[in-house]
């Protein structure tokens, strides 16, 4: 394909649902605070169907997921769980199964747009572009 619509440095702008989220999914009560109106910098380099997703989060802790579209790939959750998955490309989304959420993202007029869903919690996190 050589698309690389994803590419890209994207900095939080806003969520929905966020308190709702964490609870359902469990997070630890420092991760919640943590995460909670986080300036969060997505950095998203695609290469064809290889990815790596990283998270800058302030204070400087940092997650990387590396995934090849269609393979399953050892992946690490918001919290720092570890599984493995495989993310399927369906039209123009980035969909995932975690352990305990449905995750999807796209790239919407600019924005990076990521919405998990899990027991009926829909939170969605919206990124703007910044290079």
């Amino acid at each position: 394909q050589g698309n690389m619509a994803f590419t890209g440095k994207y900095e939080f702008e806003g969520d929905e649902n966020y308190e709702d989220f964490v609870k359902k999914i469990g997070l630890p009560s420092d991760k919640v605070e943590m995460g909670r109106n986080c300036k969060i910098i997505t950095e998203v380099l695609q290469n064809g169907n290889d990815f790596t997703w990283t998270q800058h989060f302030p204070g400087g802790r940092t997650t990387t997921n590396t995934f090849t579209i269609g393979k399953e790939a050892d992946m690490e959750t918001m919290g720092g769980r570890k599984f493995k998955a495989t993310v399927k490309m369906e039209d123009g989304k980035i969909v995932a199964d975690f352990p305990n959420y449905h995750h999807t993202a796209e790239i919407c007029g600019g924005k990076l747009v990521e919405i998990s869903i899990a027991s009926g919690v829909v939170y969605k996190r919206t990124s703007k572009k910044i290079a």
